[in-house]
């Protein structure tokens, strides 16, 4: 295998492998296909049926429930994928699969039809399972033993992620708010197909890494930058070897693992369809509820039972990892209400008509926002093409047609937003600010970890959740005026961008250090298991945005949208402080790392 990665970096691109940029590429339209199909469901399922453009006119609260369940089991399928290529497939055939059944579900859902949709929704699901945990694994098996270039070479891959997502959310919601839903739809597994077959087409330029697993067998911790070395952990190896999983455990597993899915399943169909897999209720709850609750007990004390087995110095370190994994929960839960309530928020409540000089200077700035990035990462295709024409000739072509395609469908958006006299920003346009703020603040927020000034791990959750708070502070303010019960409104702009800044900002000081610190405190036997607690998390995190974003009429019409958005405000704010003055307790609990 080390001969394999010597020969990956002697085809340098930017003083990394030729093969990361390949990478690049794959998760860079990976994302495109992602965030572009993503971003239009919560549209497209709202949309009036009687309209120039007709959706399934779904009331809010159905459609968030039911991205909500899509969102969670996007984040619940990638532990059986990073399983299945550890144990059988490799990462590079569990990647190409996940591209093809991606693929298979973006062409169902362009079709339009109730049956097709529901197909779509699944196998993207399924896809997302296989594509996701492996493709950052074959950049943690291309980088052993060079770990000092690891965090230059993630930094490089989450630009792609952060670019497929820019992009992605712009075009697919530009074809599909002018020319028709299925148009976007469509577009989003065009794309999904063509980094599919240049990353296929690239397999001689890899070598042995991210084959077919070998007996031999190493355990990754997949989408981690700083992955510490675990004779540097302090942690005792015999501490390892005396908790194996028990029976006891697996049952554990199994029963929460039932009853969560469960709840998942049940709460869109009982909403949707009437649909009730628990028809039943104790207590005055009903037996959705009952459920939910169950499962979180029995997963409480499947990881309660777990830590206590521990030495005291491990099991402290596990309890901090499981406080920073329930911040976690609290910060998704509220962060991405961007794929939901605020898209909404940006259709219907926001005035998106500029005229005049306003206009002009949008058309302007929009332009330069599209076009420098894809000047650059153009000039980076042609370094890659110069360096391995010779060996992948047809990936390097598949890669070019994509990117003819992507300069005409920039071409054709801004020629006809030039064209109008004014401008009318689509809805979908404020989900690339995200994208565009990561990669302008990144570098600065960088250097603060860097510095001297560099906050604790509970500093930097305390300060993500209170600025993740603001930004709903300042939609509140802007949705003030909005009448109770009042279906549109023409709220300033200016709100939600500010929104998107502050949420940014936020994200910036709690998404990229989770992982790193879950690595750090965890004692090697137990990365697996707590990696997966982790996406769980996350996945709670997304079907609780569902649920709190689903209540937007029932708050909006009873009290105000100022007041809907105002709780959003507080309860962040509340968990952020709280995170603050947590942290001398959790410096402890951590026992020096930081």
């Amino acid at each position: 295998m080390n001969t394999d990665i010597e020969n990956l970096f002697k085809d340098k691109v930017l003083g990394h492998p030729a093969a990361l940029f390949v990478l690049f590429f794959t998760e860079m339209w990976e994302r495109f296909s992602f965030y572009g199909m993503r971003i239009l469901l919560v549209l497209f399922l709202t949309a009036p049926l009687l309209s120039d453009n007709a959706g399934w006119e779904w009331p809010r609260e159905h459609a968030l429930a039911l991205i909500g369940t899509y969102a969670s089991l996007l984040y619940l399928t990638p532990i059986i994928g990073g399983w299945f290529a550890d144990k059988i497939s490799g990462y590079r055939m569990a990647v190409v699969v996940g591209c093809i059944v991606m693929t298979l579900g973006h062409a169902a859902m362009a079709l339009e039809t109730t049956s097709s949709f529901y197909l779509g929704l699944a196998l993207l699901i399924v896809g997302t399972g296989f594509f996701k945990p492996n493709i950052t694994s074959i950049i943690s098996e291309m980088y052993k033993g060079k770990e000092s270039k690891k965090d230059g070479a993630y930094t490089i891959f989450y630009m792609g992620v952060n670019a497929g997502a820019f992009f992605g959310m712009m075009l697919c919601g530009y074809l599909a708010e002018t020319l028709g839903w299925s148009y976007g739809f469509g577009l989003a597994g065009i794309f999904m197909l063509l980094g599919m077959l240049q990353f296929l087409l690239a397999k001689d330029l890899f070598g042995a890494v991210g084959g077919k697993p070998t007996k031999l067998h190493e355990v990754e911790l997949p989408q981690n930058i700083n992955e510490p070395n675990p004779a540097e952990q302090e942690i005792p190896l015999d501490d390892e070897k005396l908790n194996p999983f028990t029976m006891f455990d697996k049952f554990l597993i199994i029963l929460s693992s039932v009853g969560g899915l469960l709840y998942l399943f049940n709460d869109p169909l009982e909403k949707i369809g009437g649909i009730n897999l628990v028809p039943f209720t104790v207590g005055g709850l009903s037996g959705t509820n009952v459920v939910v609750l169950t499962a979180l007990v029995l997963f409480l004390i499947l990881l309660v039972t777990r830590i206590v087995r521990y030495l005291p110095v491990v099991r402290d370190r596990i309890i901090a990892v499981s406080i920073f994994g329930l911040f976690t929960v609290f910060f998704f839960s509220f962060f991405e209400q961007s794929l939901g309530s605020m898209t909404i928020f940006a259709r219907d409540y926001t005035d998106r008509t500029l005229v005049g000089d306003s206009a002009m200077i949008f058309k302007v700035v929009d332009a330069i926002l599209t076009t420098v990035p894809l000047i650059i990462i153009t000039w980076v295709i042609i370094l890659l093409t110069k360096k391995t024409f010779s060996r992948i000739g047809l990936s390097n072509i598949i890669l070019a047609i994509a990117f003819a395609g992507l300069w005409f469908l920039v071409i054709y958006r801004l020629s006809n937003k030039f064209s109008e006299a004014g401008t009318e920003i689509e809805a979908t346009w404020f989900g690339i600010l995200n994208s565009f703020f990561i990669i302008t603040l990144a570098p600065l927020f960088s250097r603060w970890w860097e510095s001297k000034y560099n906050p604790s791990a509970a500093m930097k959750y305390g300060i993500g959740l209170i600025l993740l708070g603001l930004g709903f502070a300042i939609l509140s303010y802007g949705a003030g005026e909005i009448p109770s019960g009042a279906k549109t409104a023409s709220v300033s702009m200016i709100f939600l961008i500010l929104a998107y800044l502050l949420h940014t900002m936020g994200e910036l000081c709690i998404s990229p250090v989770g992982l790193s610190y879950l690595s750090k405190l965890v004692p090697p036997r137990m990365i697996g298991f707590m990696f997966g607690v982790w996406y769980l998390a996350i996945a709670v995190g997304q079907k609780a945005a569902g649920t709190m974003g689903g209540m937007i009429d029932k708050i909006s019409e009873q009290y105000s949208m100022g007041t809907f958005f105002l709780i959003f405000t507080l309860i962040p704010i509340g968990a952020g402080v709280i995170a603050i003055v947590l942290n001398p307790i959790l410096k402890k609990l951590m026992h020096g790392v930081r």
